[in-house]
């Protein structure tokens, strides 16, 4: 039969649906793609505003000077950093004004010893202290935990017997300067110059500039102070001194910044540089956060809100429709526009927004109140390169790119500027691209989806119809009354067709064999009736015949036919239950072809046997017995339908790495509508042909049987050139 060519309705589904999904895909990856080379040019900008801002203070070295950026190293407390505070801090000892930067200041405790005249205990001493800058005014605070808080006594002379707060700094003149805090109670407080020529307490007059506020607590004490900037260049130190003993009033420990009797040892103070701030306070408008950091990424100066820093701008998704010059024209588009703007906003959008994500309004912002940065693009830049970072904000909710770029003095690199910038307007843009995408893809699977239902109406139409004529093919009774009409269609429903059409032909076929096996069975059972019947109405007709003995004779062979006939009909299940009680053992296949057909050369003269072996060492598992019983059946075929002059050739080889036996005959062919039934029960093409035996059609099936029992197959051909039959066995190594 011609093999048809075509795509299967599978194959037909899979390249429609594959051709969906390619523009949606494309158009996704394409806005994908336009958002990595947009995040690539706001990188580029945010590079090009840092350099812009760094050259502003290149070679500048008044900006820096002043601001310790020639360390070699910074400690966090010994070199303090004065927070910007965003209004005045009230001199009251309670320390409220400072709430909000309670979590920027450092704890201090034994690490931080600078003398003891005992073992140090935590619940003796420690404190918590920072310092922040409100305008002019530098403002310090201290909570001190202090199991014992000792004033100093009324009328005394000294300060240094008593709890007291020490202060050392660099003025503005280089000059070194000591002063102390020794208060004779809670309330207000001043500070006293100290003698810079000794490391003793002498105190030399009373310092108005330095105030404060001293308030007990049930720990200890708190204590605010403030000085003029002007009073300190850039070195400073604080230092807390304990008294507990008060017979002795001997310092137990002096716990601080740093050492304040040395000026080579004091720290430094940060203070966000005003010059600075002035440079840059107009890049707030410029969409992005500046930073201006000293080479130990103490923050000097920043401007700008991260919040608003959205980088590109976003466009409305939604522009107002311009002005026609034809009213009418644009009140109908007007009216269009706004309805489909309602049905996007109603009914589209939310549901985009559930796989979209719309940019945060806020987000948290670690570096709100940061005094210092961290950053691989920082160090980066501090070490000459400028560079770029994308980092999360802690809430994860927003991409933030920062770019620095160096800062050089005398070919140095004394500082660096770090702008920073979120993704939002990308993501917005993403998102209105994305918005436009889905909009197309949606009318691209509806147009899909009602294609699919045509085609699926298509083929459900078309099942249906199958399935009619196959019904209507065969009656209640299950019988063959017509025929399936095959279809000329290549794809899987036509090849369904015409499979039907076939195997309703075989059927047919099939059942006209069915239907003739009544005639078989009747002309096999006439003749040997016929002669028991003639055969005893002889003897009772002349019981005195002489030859009566001949006409028992006669009726004796008509018996024995009639019992050959059941023996036959009821072989196949005699045979199965001898397969089911036989035991397999392992027999030689040469002995047992060549005592097969030795027999029949015995039996039948007159016939030629041709016995070929090419496997002389052949082994099977099975039953030797039923094997010669399976060679009985397939032999007596082969004579049935040979010619006397012809041989019956049998033949041992090896194919396709397993035993095969053929059995071959020349004589009539097989009929092309049987070949593949001949191998079942009760199927014979005997008719027309004379034998004076029996023949159901169940000589191949039991054969068939018997091969199966020892695993292997059995076919049965037209030879090659179409003058005989081949049967053919095969079995496994």
């Amino acid at each position: 039969m011609l093999k048809r060519f075509g795509l299967g309705l599978r194959t037909k589904l899979l390249l429609f649906s594959s051709f969906l999904f390619v523009i949606p895909y494309l158009g996704y990856q394409f806005v994908w793609e336009l958002e990595t080379y947009l995040r690539i040019g706001q990188e580029q900008t945010l590079v090009g505003t840092a350099r812009a801002v760094a050259t502003a203070l290149h070679e500048r070295p008044a900006l820096f000077d002043n601001q310790s950026a020639f360390l070699s190293d910074v400690r966090p407390s010994k070199d303090l950093y004065a927070h910007r505070i965003q209004y005045p801090i009230q001199l009251d000892g309670r320390l409220s004004d400072w709430q909000d930067y309670r979590a920027l200041s450092l704890r201090y405790g034994a690490e931080n010893l600078i003398e003891q005249s005992a073992v140090y205990s935590p619940e003796s001493l420690n404190f918590e202290h920072m310092v922040g800058q409100y305008e002019n005014f530098l403002y310090a605070m201290f909570d001190v935990t202090d199991d014992k808080v000792l004033f100093r006594p009324q009328n005394a002379l000294r300060i240094d017997r008593n709890d007291f707060v020490q202060i050392a700094l660099v003025n503005a003149m280089g000059e070194f300067r000591r002063y102390a805090i020794a208060p004779y109670s809670e309330g207000w407080v001043n500070a006293y110059a100290l003698d810079t020529e000794s490391s003793g307490i002498n105190p030399l007059s009373l310092e108005t500039k330095i105030q404060g506020q001293w308030r007990n607590t049930e720990k200890g004490y708190q204590l605010e102070l403030r000085f003029p900037l002007d009073m300190v260049s850039s070195n400073i130190a604080f230092a807390i001194s304990d008294v507990d003993d008060p017979q002795s009033r001997r310092v137990k420990y002096v716990m601080g910044t740093a050492n304040p009797a040395k000026s080579d040892d004091l720290g430094t103070v940060l203070v966000p540089s005003p010059e600075i701030e002035r440079i840059i306070r107009g890049l707030q408008y410029s969409n992005a956060r500046v930073w201006v950091v000293d080479n130990h990424m103490r923050v000097l100066a920043r401007s700008g809100n991260i919040q608003s820093a959205k980088g590109v701008q976003e466009v409305n998704s939604y522009d107002e429709q311009a002005i026609k010059q034809d009213t009418n024209d644009a009140r109908a588009e007007s009216t269009n526009t706004g309805l489909w703007q309602r049905f996007e906003q109603a009914i589209l959008l939310p549901l985009y927004y559930k796989i979209l994500t719309k940019p945060p309004a806020e987000f948290i912002d670690d570096l709100s109140d940061a005094f210092a940065l961290q950053g691989q693009d920082i160090a980066n830049a501090l070490s000459g390169r400028p560079d770029t970072l994308w980092r999360l904000s802690p809430d994860n909710k927003a991409v933030i790119l920062s770019a620095a770029h160096p800062i050089y003095i005398d070919n140095e690199v004394r500082g660096a500027v770090v702008v920073e910038q979120t993704t939002h307007g990308i993501r917005t843009l993403r998102n209105q691209a994305l918005e436009k995408q889905f909009n197309f893809i949606l009318a691209v699977i509806l147009l899909g989806i009602i294609s699919l239902f045509l085609i699926a109406s298509r083929i459900s139409s078309r099942i249906r119809r199958l399935r009619d004529n196959t019904e209507n093919a065969i009656d209640a009774s299950g019988k063959i009354v017509g025929q399936i009409v095959p279809s000329n269609s290549a794809d899987e429903i036509g090849d369904l067709s015409r499979s039907f059409h076939q195997v309703l032909g075989k059927l047919s076929q099939y059942n006209h064999y069915l239907e003739n096996m009544a005639s078989r069975l009747s002309h096999e059972l006439r003749t040997p009736v016929a002669i028991v019947n003639s055969s005893l109405d002889n003897l009772m007709l002349d019981p005195d015949a002489a030859d009566r003995h001949i006409y028992v004779e006669r009726a004796k062979q008509g018996i024995s036919r009639l019992s050959k006939i059941l023996n036959n009909m009821s072989e196949a299940t005699r045979l199965e239950e001898a397969i089911k009680r036989s035991e397999a053992q392992k027999f030689m296949l040469a002995e047992v072809l060549s005592g097969c057909i030795d027999g029949y050369r015995m039996t039948h003269p007159e016939f030629t046997f041709v016995y070929e072996n090419e496997l002389p060492d052949a082994s099977l598992r099975g039953s030797p017995e039923l094997f010669a019983q399976m060679l009985d059946k397939i032999l007596s075929n082969a004579i049935d339908f040979s010619e006397h002059k012809d041989p019956i050739i049998v033949r041992v080889f090896e194919k396709q790495k397993a035993i095969a036996v053929s059995v071959s005959n020349r004589g009539a062919l097989l009929p092309d509508n049987m070949k593949h039934q001949l191998l079942d029960s009760m199927v014979s093409v005997r008719e027309g042909k004379s034998s004076s035996s029996s023949h159901l059609g169940l000589g191949l099936y039991i054969a068939h049987m018997i091969v199966k029992y020892h695993g292997g197959e059995l076919s049965i051909d037209n030879l090659p050139d179409h003058t005989g039959v081949i049967v053919l066995m095969r079995f496994p190594t």
